[in-house]
C-alpha cells in the first residue's frame, strides 16, 4: 500500500514568475515606473542613488568588467562590507552573464584563499585595506585587483575607472535561465564551505515569491525605505533587502558596519521603515535602557523582519516595548533555497500569525516534514526534518557532485537538516536541527572546519567542534580537544591558535580537554553526547 504524502502549501495562492529572465533583467524591468525615486542611500555619507542612477552604473560597471576580459561563466569575487558598490558590481556580473561569489572581508586570508581557490574568480572587487589577503592569489592565478576606495599600488584598479566606461558598448550577452550568477558559500548540512550555484531561475524565483502579484507575501511600497545592515555577502540581505527593494521600486539605506547607536541615529534621521534584522541585534535593541531608547524617534519602522536563527517569544516582546509601531515577524531560508517560509503578517493584505512561528509556506514552492530515520512524510503537529521544493532550490554544490546529491534528492526536494513541524493553521515552527552547523549572530560555522584546523596542531591528537548556547550570540563553538601524548597544551594555546587563522566569530570560545572523542562505528563524531557535557 502506497503511504500518502503530506505536501504542505502557501496560503496565498501561486502566482506568475517570469523566471526565465536574467536578474538584471527582471529587477529592473519596472524601471520606467520608478526611474527618480531613491534605490540607494549610502548611510555613512548620505549620497543617493537613484533606480535610474543605479541601473546606468551597473552597466557601465559591466562593460568595465568586459574591458578587463570577464566574460560568461566567469567568476569575480566581491569581498566588500555592505556599499552601493557592492549593488554596482553585483548587477555589473550578472549583466556579462558571469557570476559573483561574495565573502567576508573579515575572513582571514587563508580563509578567503580557500574560496578563491575552489570559485576561482578571474577578479576580485574589494577595499584596498584588505589588498594584502588577496594579493598573494591574484599574483599566483593571474587575477586582476579593483578597489573601490583609491588603491595601494598602481598595478591595482579603481573602480571608478570602470564606472567611467561607456555603457553603450556593453556586449549582448545571451543569458540562459539556468545560469549563475551568483556564487555564495555555505558550509550545507554538513562539512566544510562549498559554492552554492543559483541560477538566475533561482533568484528570480526567490524575489518574486515575495514582492510581486496582487498580494505580495512580503509586501514592499515605492515609499519604504529598508535598512540594511546585515551583511550583503549572505543571501538574507543580498536577496530580501537588496534585489527585493529593485525589483519593487523601493528604497535600500546601507551601513557597512553594524554599531547599535549609529543604527539608531540613521533609522531616525531617514525615517527607516522596513528593519531586516537578525536575534543579536534584536537583543541590543531590547537592552537599550528606557532612558536611551528615549533619544531615539523609531516610530517610522512599520516592519520587522527576523531571519538567520529563530527568534523566541520573549525577545519578541521586548523588541515590540521600543518599537511600538512594528509588526515583529519571522522568516526562514537557507543559502541553498532562498526563503522557505514568509511571516504573512508582512502580506499586502496581512494575516494573523503566531508569535515563535517563522510564517507560512512561500508560495510558488512545496514542503513537506519527514522522519529523518525513515524518510516517511508527517502529518500536521508531528516533528520532522523540513524538506522543500521548487524553483529557488540551488543547481547544486559547486564541483560537489555528492554533496549535492546527499542534500537534494532526485525527486528535487532538498533536505535542510532542519527539525520542525507545520501546525492546524499552516504554520511552521523550527525546533532543533540535524545538521551541525553553529548560528553565531546569523553567520555559520562549519564544525569541521575549526575541527581540521585543531587536528593539524602536533600537540592534539583529535579534536570536536560543538555549539554552547549564548545569549548575545546565540551559539558559541567551544572544543573538546584530546592532547598527544605527552602533551601539557593549554586551553589559552588552543584558543590563541584558532584564532590567528580564522575570522573573529569563529574562534573557539571554551576548550574541554577529553580521554577520548564519542565517535559512531561509522566513525561520525556523536555531538548530541559532547552538547550534553557542557
Amino acid at each position: 500500500m502506497e503511504l500518502e504524502e503530506h505536501i504542505f502549501r502557501s496560503k496565498l495562492p501561486d502566482i506568475y514568475i517570469p523566471n526565465h529572465l536574467p536578474t538584471h533583467v527582471y529587477c529592473f524591468e519596472n524601471l520606467s515606473n520608478h526611474r527618480l525615486r531613491p534605490a540607494l542611500i549610502n548611510g555613512p555619507t548620505g549620497e543617493v542613488f537613484t533606480h535610474a542612477d543605479v541601473e546606468l552604473t551597473a552597466r557601465r560597471v559591466a562593460v568595465g568588467l568586459h574591458n578587463l576580459g570577464i566574460r560568461k561563466n566567469h567568476v569575480i569575487m566581491l569581498l566588500l562590507h555592505n556599499s552601493p558598490e557592492f549593488a554596482f558590481a553585483f548587477l555589473a556580473s550578472s549583466f556579462v552573464g558571469a557570476a559573483a561569489t561574495t565573502a567576508n572581508p573579515l575572513y582571514t586570508a587563508a580563509e578567503i584563499t580557500l574560496q578563491a581557490k575552489i570559485s576561482k574568480p578571474k577578479l576580485i572587487i574589494t577595499h584596498a585595506c584588505y589588498v594584502g589577503k588577496v594579493e598573494h592569489f591574484a599574483f599566483e592565478e593571474g587575477a586582476k585587483i579593483v578597489t573601490i576606495d583609491p588603491p595601494p599600488s598602481p598595478l591595482i584598479i579603481h573602480l571608478s575607472e570602470l564606472t567611467r566606461s561607456d555603457e553603450k558598448l556593453l556586449p549582448e550577452v545571451e543569458i540562459q535561465a539556468e545560469d549563475m550568477p551568483a556564487l555564495p558559500f555555505s558550509s550545507g548540512t554538513t562539512g566544510f564551505p562549498k559554492g552554492v550555484m543559483l541560477s538566475h531561475k533561482n533568484l528570480v524565483t526567490c524575489v518574486s515569491q515575495q514582492v510581486d502579484g496582487e498580494n505580495p507575501a512580503f509586501h514592499l511600497d515605492v515609499k519604504d525605505l529598508t535598512v540594511c545592515v546585515l551583511p550583503l555577502f549572505h543571501v538574507y540581505s543580498l536577496i530580501t533587502v537588496l534585489l527585493c527593494s529593485l525589483r519593487a521600486g523601493a528604497a535600500v539605506l546601507i551601513l557597512p558596519k553594524y554599531e547599535i547607536n549609529a543604527l539608531m541615529e540613521l533609522i531616525q534621521k531617514y525615517r527607516v521603515t522596513i528593519a531586516p534584522f537578525v536575534p543579536p541585534i534584536l537583543l541590543a535593541i531590547a537592552k537599550i535602557p528606557a532612558a536611551a531608547a528615549g533619544k531615539f524617534d523609531l516610530s517610522s519602522v512599520r516592519r520587522v523582519t527576523c531571519g538567520a536563527a529563530p527568534m523566541d517569544k520573549q525577545l519578541e516582546g521586548a523588541v515590540k516595548c521600543k518599537l511600538p509601531n512594528a509588526m515583529i515577524g519571522q522568516g526562514y531560508g537557507m543559502t541553498e533555497a532562498g526563503v522557505l517560509t514568509m511571516c504573512l503578517g508582512f502580506a499586502k493584505r496581512p494575516f494573523r500569525f503566531k508569535p515563535g512561528s517563522c510564517g507560512t509556506v512561500i508560495r510558488n514552492a512545496r514542503m513537506k516534514v519527514i522522519d529523518p530515520s525513515t524518510g516517511v512524510s508527517l502529518p500536521r503537529n508531528q516533528t520532522g526534518e523540513i524538506c522543500i521544493r521548487g524553483d529557488a532550490v540551488m543547481k547544486g554544490y559547486y564541483n560537489e557532485p555528492e554533496a549535492t546529491k546527499r542534500t537534494v534528492d532526485k525527486e528535487g526536494w532538498l533536505h535542510t537538516g532542519d527539525i520542525g513541524y507545520v501546525d492546524d493553521d499552516d504554520e511552521v515552527f523550527i525546533v532543533d536541527r540535524l545538521k551541525e552547523l553553529i548560528k553565531y549572530k546569523g553567520f555559520h560555522i562549519a564544525p569541521a572546519e575549526l575541527e581540521a584546523l585543531l587536528i593539524a596542531h602536533p600537540s592534539i591528537s583529535d579534536a570536536a567542534v560543538v555549539p554552547m548556547r549564548d545569549e548575545g550570540a546565540g551559539e558559541v563553538p567551544v572544543a573538546f580537544v584530546v592532547p598527544a601524548n605527552g602533551s601539557s597544551i593549554t586551553q589559552q594555546e588552543v584558543k590563541q591558535y584558532i584564532s590567528k587563522q580564522v575570522v573573529s566569530y569563529k574562534r573557539i570560545n571554551r576548550v574541554f580537554f577529553i580521554d577520548e572523542i564519542p565517535k559512531a562505528p561509522s566513525g561520525k563524531i556523536l555531538r548530541k553526547k559532547l552538547r550534553a557535557r557542557i
